[in-house]
């Protein structure tokens, strides 16, 4: 069981040739910093041409394209900062690994056929296109001819190098008279990768605000490697940022409360991943710094304040609220300096009943330290109403989970409940 593929990478306005807006050395650097990091032992990559790697993955039969659209958005951060979303396109090639040489030496032009759904000559394999915005198949293989004067593709005539997210949208080559060939079927597009659970505000039964998460998780374990649970905090932060861009969200509206985006502890104190975070925020509106929130997940028990204020300096121009997440109820607050963090919220762990609601009770009985330091405390993964209740009963103020609302597709926030989807009322 081993997965090899090639990954081909193409930037807007830059075929490999000179004169083009961004280096391909440039391009190739970022690339080959982001698999270093990422595509770790025992999986093997290499470049093997301009622009191209070959990847190898011994535990696993198929690539897996969500990690490689993570490394588009990385590429579009760090080599396009401000720019709107589509500077970059990958393409990933799946097959035998003669097959995946051969793709290596496409041609621009060649390239350009395959991302319109013409296919090409060479041995088939399994292709995607992929970018900030979408994964899409294609086809490997030309159609048939139409007629013995009448190929069913030919190289684009004077192909250049468009913006990737344009070629990826670009319909084939206009038909001549003859009739055109049928559509290539081509898979949907995968569901959305996040989702928004309502910050929940029981004294004044209002949502106040939401954070975004990984669907995956409704389903199944978290991972605990910290190469994949950054390329899910990216995630999750291009995500975010995409929907800042909606009108609700521009110059301070206040349909959204507050909003929190997902920080791994680890991560954050290791230089390569704290400069992958720097580049995603980057394209963060200043504008909204009042009403952004940093949640920083897997904080140990007894974290080293050293660390603490350090997470703290590279987080705090970004976010008006640093959130301490933690699994462990008995958290030291005495010890933890007032200006370190907004906020520590509590996530629940295990299914059993009696335990979860002692863990709220535990927590709740450091409400005066929380409130003589000037931090607030936060429930979430809460998931009926007894532990609704729990919270209620104990003083705590803000709750988060399955039972308050189900994974929205958006954030909503600084609403009243009756006007949204709270659960357990």
């Amino acid at each position: 069981m081993t997965a090899i593929a090639c990954l081909r990478i193409l930037v807007a306005g830059n075929a490999p040739e000179p004169g083009r807006s961004v280096p391909a050395a440039q391009v190739e650097a970022a690339a080959d910093l982001y698999l270093k990091h990422k595509w770790r032992a025992p999986r093997r990559y290499g470049a093997v041409a301009p622009l191209a790697f070959v990847l190898a993955d011994t535990r696993a039969e198929r690539l897996d394209p969500v990690e490689m659209q993570a490394l588009a958005i990385e590429l579009e951060a760090g080599l396009f900062p401000g720019r709107a979303v589509g500077q970059v396109c990958l393409m990933t090639f799946e097959g035998d690994e003669s097959a995946v040489l051969q793709f290596a030496s496409l041609s621009q032009a060649q390239l350009l056929g395959l991302i319109a759904g013409r296919g090409y000559d060479g041995p088939p394999g399994h292709v995607q296109v992929i970018t900030a915005e979408e994964i899409r198949a294609v086809p490997s293989a030309q159609a048939a001819p139409k007629t013995a004067a009448e190929p069913a593709s030919a190289p684009a005539r004077g192909a250049t190098s468009p913006a990737p997210a344009s070629i990826a949208a670009a319909p084939p080559t206009a038909a001549r008279p003859a009739p055109p060939p049928a559509r290539p079927v081509v898979k949907a597009p995968p569901p959305p990768a996040t989702g928004w659970w309502g910050l929940y505000h029981p004294p004044s039964e209002a949502f106040v605000g939401a954070g975004i998460g990984i669907r995956a998780d409704l389903e199944t374990p978290r991972p605990e490697d910290d190469a994949a649970l950054l390329t899910r905090d990216l995630t999750c932060l291009n995500d975010a940022q995409l929907a800042f861009a909606q009108p609700s969200f521009q110059k301070g509206g206040d349909g959204a409360g507050m909003l929190f985006v997902p920080f791994s502890f680890w991560n954050l104190t290791n230089p390569a991943s704290q400069e992958a975070y720097k580049r995603r925020l980057s394209r963060y509106p200043l504008d909204m710094q009042a009403r952004l929130g940093a949640s920083v997940y897997d904080t140990p028990r007894e974290p080293s304040l050293g660390l603490l204020g350090q997470i703290r300096a590279f987080l705090q121009p970004t976010f008006a609220f640093i959130d301490l997440n933690i699994t462990e109820p008995n958290f030291p607050v005495a010890t933890l300096p007032g200006d370190l963090a907004t906020s520590i919220s509590l996530t629940l762990q295990g299914d059993d009943t009696r335990q979860r609601i002692e863990a709220i009770a535990r927590f709740a009985a450091v409400q005066g330290a929380c409130r003589a330091k000037g931090v607030r405390q936060a429930v979430v993964n809460v998931r009926d109403a007894k532990e609704l209740e729990a919270c209620r009963a104990a003083g705590l103020r803000f709750v988060a989970g399955p039972a308050i609302s189900g994974m929205m597709a958006g954030p909503i926030g600084a609403t009243p409940a009756l006007e949204l989807p709270l659960r357990v009322a």
